[in-house]
């Protein structure tokens, strides 16, 4: 737990410089590239001078990457023989592939996050990938009995017992800013209200998508990062309440927290046919046990000073035109 002890214990060492590669011309492959999360990574690695390789799909249009100069490469994680190729060569993989989302027909969690990610570390073995960098979430290792946290845990498993040289950074629940993906807060916001999908009044820990996608990128040859599974959050855990407080003072004007209501009851049924409406349910309830809650120790000495609460919010309000 981020505590002001911990807080203090997390005082950098020394921070990775972001404008300085590290010595290797070898490219990182990103896995997910076209992504919210792997996109901001493909363009903090570029930022860090690093050569990108791009894993993506036959049939999505990845001009923008290859526009910012990034080698495309074509390859599915649910073919194993597509992954060989785009392996070879590297300095290092980063995956952000989920498929639980469903973001694209077919997705799934047992397609994806499960038989696709052990797809790619299979392959990592094979061609001998110097590092691993998995995108993997906080206390997976803790709730089992919810399904795609536990895969991550499975994933991380398979990294350690295969010997493949990885990182696993598990960060805390994603502060998405409006137009970038799933928007759950802006139009509340603008009434006053902050929408909470959980409890409202138990802590947990959230981080901006940004700063993920920076951890990822820096995680490719951070020292002293290889074989550790990374907390990623905020300075401090808060429940929805303490958040709507501090909406409050970003915005200025008073800001209520509300449950979900009648979408509650409708995830609920839901459930009863869809395994992604039992997933979200039961992380909902994990949230409520309060294990949801990092330790930001080892991120702090790793990637630089903890990103408050309050910028991560400020930056969210700033990209929706809120404030």
């Amino acid at each position: 737990m981020s505590t002001p002890e911990s807080r203090s214990a997390a005082a950098p060492t020394r921070a990775p410089s972001e404008g300085q590669a590290s010595g290797s011309d070898l490219p990182v492959l990103v896995v997910g590239a076209t992504g919210n999360l792997g996109g901001r990574v493909v363009d903090h690695l570029l930022a860090r001078g690093r050569r990108v390789r791009a894993l993506v799909r036959p049939g999505t249009d990845a001009t923008h990457l290859a526009g910012k100069g990034v080698d495309v490469v074509r390859g599915d994680l649910t073919q194993r023989a597509s992954l060989d190729q785009p392996l070879r060569g590297l300095s290092a993989v980063v995956t952000t592939a989920a498929g639980y989302t469903g973001r694209r027909r077919g997705d799934s969690l047992a397609t994806v996050d499960l038989a696709g990610n052990r797809n790619l570390v299979d392959a990592a073995a094979r061609a001998g990938v110097p590092r691993f960098v998995l995108t993997s979430i906080l206390k997976c290792d803790q709730a089992p009995d919810v399904p795609h946290f536990w895969a991550k845990k499975l994933v991380e498993d398979q990294l350690e017992a295969q010997g493949v040289s990885f990182v696993a950074l598990r960060p805390g629940a994603f502060i998405v800013p409006p137009g970038a993906g799933w928007d759950f807060w802006s139009k509340g916001l603008r009434k006053g209200r902050l929408r909470s999908f959980g409890p409202t009044d138990v802590p947990w820990t959230w981080i901006h998508v940004d700063d993920v996608a920076r951890a990822l990128s820096l995680a490719v040859d951070a020292p002293g990062a290889v074989g550790k599974r990374i907390d990623l959050g905020t300075d401090r855990a808060v429940s929805m309440n303490e958040m709507a407080e501090v909406f409050g003072r970003i915005l200025n004007r008073p800001i209520r927290t509300v449950g979900m209501g009648g979408m509650g009851a409708m995830m609920g049924l839901a459930s009863h046919f869809s395994h992604r409406m039992r997933d979200m349910q039961s992380m909902i309830a994990f949230f409520g046990t309060g294990k949801y809650v990092a330790d930001t120790r080892v991120q702090g000495e790793l990637f630089g000073p903890i990103p408050t609460l309050e910028d991560s919010l400020r930056r969210y309000a700033r990209a929706g035109s809120l404030a």
